[in-house]
C-alpha cells in the first residue's frame, strides 16, 4: 500500500472511531440493546471506579441493561474525541462527553471521560475496552457549585466522591 493509501485508511478508520462513539451514545439514550452489543469486541470489556463492567460482550451487555433499567431518559452529548492509532487494526483514545439522565426520580448532568481502546473485528472498529472515568456528577440544581466543591460526583443513594480528575485551587 502506497503511503497516501495508508494516510487515507487512517482518515478512513478516524471517521469509523469517531462513528462508533456517536453510535454509541444515540443507542445509549435509544435503548438500542443490539447497537450497543455490536459495538463491543467479542471480549470486549467495560469498567471503571467502583465497577466492572464485564470482560466479554456478554457480561458488558448484562451490566449496560442492568444499569439501563435503573435509569429513565438520558442525553448523550459528545464533545471530543482523540484517537492515535498502534497499528492497522488497533487503536487508543479518549472521549469527553457531557449527560443529562433521569435516575432516582431526580434530573442529573455531569461530564465524563471514556478511555478507550479499538479493535477492527471482523471488518469493524469495536471498543476492545472501555473506562469510564467522571469529572463531576449531581442533582440538576446542584451544578451551579459541582466544579467548586472537594465531592463533585454525587450519584443519588451515594455518598458524594471526588473528581475522577481533581484541580488543585
Amino acid at each position: 500500500m502506497s503511503n497516501l493509501e495508508e494516510r487515507i485508511q487512517k482518515i478512513e478508520d478516524r471517521f469509523a472511531i469517531e462513528d462508533l462513539v456517536s453510535r454509541y451514545f444515540v443507542a445509549s439514550d435509544d435503548n438500542d440493546f443490539e447497537v450497543l452489543e455490536d459495538s463491543f469486541a467479542k471480549d470486549g470489556i467495560f469498567t471503571g471506579p467502583g465497577f466492572s463492567g464485564g470482560s466479554n460482550r456478554a457480561e458488558v451487555m448484562e451490566f449496560v441493561r442492568a444499569f439501563r433499567a435503573n435509569v429513565g431518559q438520558t442525553v448523550h452529548a459528545l464533545n471530543s474525541v482523540t484517537v492515535e492509532f498502534l497499528d492497522a487494526d488497533r487503536a487508543t483514545g479518549v472521549v469527553g462527553a457531557h449527560i443529562e439522565l433521569s435516575m432516582g426520580g431526580r434530573t442529573l448532568f455531569g461530564a465524563f471521560r471514556y478511555y478507550d481502546d479499538y479493535v477492527r473485528e471482523e471488518g469493524r472498529w469495536r471498543f476492545a475496552r472501555r473506562e469510564l472515568l467522571t469529572v463531576h456528577v449531581g442533582r440538576w440544581e446542584d451544578i451551579g457549585t459541582s466544579l467548586t466543591c472537594e465531592n463533585s460526583v454525587r450519584w443519588p443513594g451515594s455518598e458524594p466522591l471526588k473528581s475522577h480528575f481533581p484541580r488543585e485551587r
